[in-house]
């Protein structure tokens, strides 16, 4: 069994992680009110007047749209470890139920599969 002095460790950085996550997503998007985790990247605005700068600014909007998917699925995986961990589900492989060894976990602390099972 892991112990509790692991598990809070990995909680503690399993939400530094998320705060970071919500900070870079605030950075360059907009929280959507009524989705939880959800984001709407800003459309840049170069105050350009030509289409040079306007191409610009629609291929800067659509590297903040790949970015904002990636910090998304993301943060949804972290949000979901932590909730594992407030129900002490934390550590158990998914495809045979035994426990994730501690250095898998440290290693990749959203891991949802021990070492035998990732292949």
């Amino acid at each position: 069994m892991l112990k509790k002095e692991f598990i809070e460790k990995m909680k503690t950085k399993l939400e530094k992680e998320k705060q970071g996550l919500i900070k870079e997503l605030n950075s360059f998007a907009e929280k959507k009110k009524n989705l939880k985790n959800d984001w709407t990247a800003r459309f840049p605005n170069f105050q350009g007047s030509n289409l040079e700068e306007e191409a610009d600014e629609v291929e800067e909007y659509e590297n903040l749209i790949s970015i904002e998917g990636t910090l998304e699925k993301r943060l949804a995986q972290i949000v979901l470890v932590i909730e594992k961990i407030n129900k002490q589900e934390y550590g158990i492989c998914k495809l045979c139920n035994k426990e994730i060894s501690e250095e898998r976990l440290e290693a990749i602390p959203e891991t949802a599969v021990c070492q035998n099972c990732k292949h």
